[in-house]
C-alpha cells in the first residue's frame, strides 16, 4: 500500500514540475490512446443497431454464467488443500476451437507501427500454434523509433453481464507451461490492472527461453521471478506479484530478430510447491525520495 501511495505522489509531483509539457497526471484511456484493433477499419465499425442485436444474442450466455456464479456462491465449496506439484490448468488447447475464443492476437502492423504479422491457430494435433513473421523495419512516419512485435493475450477475466473480474492465483507460487518452440526467446506477461488509473498498465514480465527441435519443453517459473513494468518501462521499485489480482496472461514475440517464428502451446497451468518460500527475487528496500524513479 505504501508503494502505491508513494508512487502516486511521485507521479503527481513530477507532472506538476513539468507543467506545460504534460496536461494531466491521470490516464484518460485504458489503452493510452491506442484504437481498438477491431475498429481499426472503417468497414468494421458497427452501428448502434448492430450492438443492440448482438446484446440480445449474448444475453442467454450471460444468464447461464450468472446462474453458475450463484450456484458456486451457494455451494461455498472452495478448494482448501493444494497438493504438491499438482498442476491446475488455467488454459489448454485440446482441439476445440472454443479454446481460441479466450485469446486475441495483436501485432505492430495492427496499429500501423510496423510490418509484423501473426496468428493463433490449432495444429493437426489440436495444440495452439502462435506463429507469424517478425519484421524490424520501422515505418517512415517520423514518430516510430522501433518496431517488430507480435502478441497473444487472454481476454480479461470477467463475471456475468460484462462485469470486471480477477483470477485468484494466491494459493500457487509457480507458473507451468508445456510448449514446443523454435529456439527464440519470448516474453511472458501477467497483467494486474486495478481499479485506479495508475495501475492500468501494471504488467509483470519474465522471459521464456525455448529450445529448437521436435521435443516438448516443460517450463516451471516461480511467480517471485516476475518483475514489474509499466508501459514497457521496468520500475525501480519492485513488489511481489499480486496473485489475487490477475487480469490476463499474454505471450510476446519481440526478440529483435527478423524472420518467421512459431511457438506451439499445449497448456498453461498453476502449481504449488511448498519448498519455495521466496516472495520476490528483487530488491524491495526503501530508498530516499527522488533517489529511485517511478
Amino acid at each position: 500500500m505504501y508503494f502505491r501511495i508513494s508512487r502516486m505522489v511521485a507521479t503527481i509531483t513530477r507532472y506538476e514540475h513539468v507543467g506545460i509539457q504534460v496536461r494531466r497526471f491521470w490516464e484518460q484511456d485504458r489503452k493510452s490512446g491506442y484504437p481498438r484493433v477491431a475498429a481499426k477499419s472503417s468497414s468494421e465499425k458497427r452501428n448502434d443497431l448492430w450492438h443492440i442485436r448482438n446484446g440480445f444474442r449474448i444475453l442467454g450466455d450471460e444468464f447461464k454464467l450468472f446462474k453458475r456464479e450463484v450456484i458456486e456462491h451457494l455451494e461455498s465449496d472452495p478448494l482448501l488443500i493444494y497438493r504438491k506439484d499438482e498442476i491446475d490448468l488455467a488454459w489448454r488447447f485440446n482441439g476445440d476451437k472454443k479454446s481460441l475464443d479466450q485469446w486475441f492476437v495483436t501485432a505492430d502492423s495492427d496499429y500501423e507501427e510496423g510490418y509484423s504479422n501473426c496468428s493463433l491457430q490449432l495444429t493437426k494435433s489440436g495444440r495452439g500454434l502462435f506463429s507469424g513473421y517478425l519484421d524490424k523495419r520501422v515505418p517512415k512516419t517520423g514518430n516510430i523509433k522501433k518496431a517488430g512485435y507480435c502478441n497473444i493475450n487472454t481476454l480479461r477475466a470477467r463475471k456475468s453481464f460484462k462485469r470486471e473480474g480477477y483470477y485468484d492465483w494466491h494459493p500457487y507460487n509457480h507458473l507451468v507451461m508445456r510448449v514446443r518452440g523454435d529456439g527464440r526467446s519470448y516474453m511472458l506477461n501477467i497483467s494486474t490492472a486495478g481499479y485506479f488509473d495508475i495501475t492500468w498498465n501494471d504488467v509483470y514480465h519474465y522471459a521464456l527461453y525455448t529450445r529448437g527441435g521436435p521435443y516438448w519443453q516443460y517450463v516451471k517459473i516461480p511467480f517471485s521471478k516476475f518483475f514489474m513494468a509499466s508501459k514497457g518501462r521496468i520500475q525501480d521499485h519492485q513488489e511481489p506479484l499480486p496473485l489475487h489480482n490477475v487480469v490476463s496472461f499474454g505471450i510476446t514475440a519481440a526478440d529483435k530478430v527478423t524472420g518467421p517464428f512459431n511457438l506451439e502451446i499445449d497448456y498453461i497451468g498453476l502449481l504449488f510447491d511448498p519448498s519455495h518460500k521466496e516472495e520476490c527475487a528483487y530488491e524491495m528496500y526503501k530508498t530516499d525520495d527522488y533517489i529511485a524513479g517511478y
